[in-house]
């Protein structure tokens, strides 16, 4: 959820064997969006300086140059031809959909891949998932079945 989209897709990127499928609510996938605050977002500005420092950045420059976002490892995600799962909230003005899922989305079926987005409308970031989470549950088991 949220940050864990970070996480999640480069792990998967780099390990697609060991995946199955993936579940993502409100993902971030862009750093420049969350926490950096560079589109609609106001970001978090703690967070971003703690991303700097983590990277060993210096100047803002250097910093937007960042290229290991999950929308940078598209061709490896869709490579790894495991199916995605995305639920966004439409009003999410934390991780706003048309800079993150939107655009994650479109590359990735641009290059053949296998991605599903819920859209809940008017809801912002909170709450994650959904009020039934049968369709979350179904996709999981459909992509474990499938890859037996």
């Amino acid at each position: 959820m949220s940050r864990g989209g970070l996480y999640s897709y480069n792990w998967a990127a780099r390990n697609p064997d060991k995946v199955v499928c993936v579940y993502a609510d409100a993902p971030v996938l862009d750093v420049r969006s969350w926490p950096g605050g560079k589109g609609k977002s106001n970001g978090s500005p703690g967070d971003w300086e703690k991303f700097k420092k983590d990277y060993g950045y210096t100047t803002e420059e250097e910093t937007l140059s960042f290229k290991n976002n999950p929308l940078d490892q598209v061709a490896a995600l869709v490579n790894g031809k495991f199916p995605m799962l995305h639920v966004v909230g439409d009003a999410d003005d934390v991780v706003p959909v048309d800079e993150n899922t939107a655009l994650f989305e479109q590359k990735i079926k641009a290059l053949g891949g296998t991605i599903t987005v819920i859209h809940k409308p008017g809801i912002g970031h909170h709450p994650h998932s959904l009020a039934n989470p049968e369709p979350i549950v179904d996709f999981i088991l459909t992509a474990v079945k499938s890859k037996r």
